[in-house]
């Protein structure tokens, strides 16, 4: 019997704003050897983290069906959302994935898995994906004395390295580095404070944003903040501004916040409330659980489930990061107090650490805590300092402001 060949498809996508300008890498190599065959660094224009995902791996599924037809597939992603619902484990409700999917499935021969890979183990899909946000590429290429199968694919451009206008190595640019610490440009810092606690905190019960009963802080969670802002005071004249939630609580937060640092102005972004639990709000975990069970399952098992009334996690971090880049836009290069929630916070992290969305069930994050994230003009983010209380005052002041 004929062994049947194994290769390697290795694939990402990234969207700087999400949404925002997007771009795919996908590597296709041989199994055995661990060899290159071919490439992929695209842009795709404005879309979001998961498309841009679902299209990387389509770009590595095209590759093996023309670089390697017939042969046995495995597809490494850092993308647990792709790689859960491809392997049929969890419900594509999106329109768009739905669509994606498919056309996934439809490239895929039959026995291909798909296997989720820390985001470290996934760098060179990386690298393409951000050398065509960069401009440094764009399409298909293979490496010296690779093949390129049957010719290119319709509708793509297919770059070879012997067609480069580039005469040897030495004239080509230099790709910037995919990774590293901190960025380059403007920065501008955010110094994020979770609101103190409430009623509904100390109880445990789901309390979700605008749509929902807004208990204020209690005078346990009132305390709370004096002793951030107390802590937070030797910066106050490097403050631009608070932006807050207008959820009660978080805006009471942030009134406390401003009196402690010298009467800043207070400014509402609805885009930083917490997530809407519908008709959970109020209640605890063990209520929904056995009030709404198997809704609650669906809602643990995808990030785009909702309950009904509320919002799933893909919604919240949509409108969460679009509200980032406004922050971003209207305060570059100052620092600026932001009060908000657990899931928007969780999610300003994960981003700023590249890490998947799920990665917010994997985060302690205290009533009152203080995080502190930098963004550059580059695009790169910073976490600086992550679910920090008083009296740690020493590692919050060995940070550069």
């Amino acid at each position: 019997m004929t062994k049947r060949r194994r290769v390697l498809v290795e694939a990402d996508g990234g969207s700087r704003g999400n949404p925002g300008p997007a771009a795919y890498g996908a590597v296709l190599k041989d199994a055995e050897t661990g060899a290159t065959l071919a490439e992929d660094g695209t842009a795709i224009g404005r879309a979001s983290n998961n498309v841009a995902e679902y299209r990387g791996l389509i770009a590595g599924l095209r590759l093996a069906a023309e670089v390697a037809p017939g042969a046995l597939v495995e597809a490494r992603l850092d993308s647990k959302l792709v790689v859960e619902q491809m392997s049929g484990r969890w419900k594509i409700k999106h329109p768009d994935m739905q669509v994606l999917a498919r056309e996934a499935a439809e490239i895929a021969p039959a026995g291909t898995t798909y296997t989720w890979v820390p985001r470290a183990d996934n760098a060179h899909a990386d690298r393409l994906a951000n050398e065509a946000l960069d401009g440094v590429r764009d399409g298909v290429s293979f490496p010296p004395g690779a093949t390129g199968g049957g010719g290119g694919f319709a509708g793509e451009s297919v770059i070879e390295e012997i067609e480069s206008p580039l005469e040897s190595p030495q004239d080509r640019p230099a790709p910037p580095p995919a990774r590293g610490w901190g960025g380059e440009g403007e920065a501008t810092t955010v110094i994020i404070v979770r609101h103190g606690v409430t009623k509904h905190t100390s109880a445990k019960r789901f309390s979700g944003g605008l749509g929902g009963d807004n208990p204020p802080l209690n005078e346990e969670g009132r305390h709370q903040i004096r002793l951030a802002g107390e802590w937070l005071a030797p910066m106050a004249d490097h403050v631009d501004v608070i932006v807050s939630s207008p959820v009660r609580r978080t805006r009471e937060s942030g009134d406390l916040l401003s009196e402690l640092l010298g009467g800043v102005e207070v400014i509402d972004e609805p885009g930083f409330a917490e997530m809407e639990f519908g008709h959970w709000d109020g209640l605890t975990f063990a209520e929904v659980s056995d009030q709404h069970g198997p809704e609650l399952t669906a809602w643990l098992g995808s990030l785009d489930v909702a309950p009904s009334g509320g919002e799933s996690f893909l919604a919240v971090q949509e409108r969460v990061l679009a509200a980032r880049d406004r922050l971003v836009a209207a305060h570059a290069g100052r620092t600026v107090v932001l009060t908000s929630h657990v899931t928007p916070i969780k999610t300003l992290v994960a981003d700023a650490l590249q890490a998947p969305l799920d990665a917010v069930f994997r985060m302690e994050l205290s009533p009152a805590s203080i995080s502190v994230i930098t963004y550059f003009a580059d695009g790169r983010a910073s976490l600086r300092l992550f679910n920090a209380l008083p009296p740690d005052r020493d590692a919050f002041a060995s940070s550069a402001w």
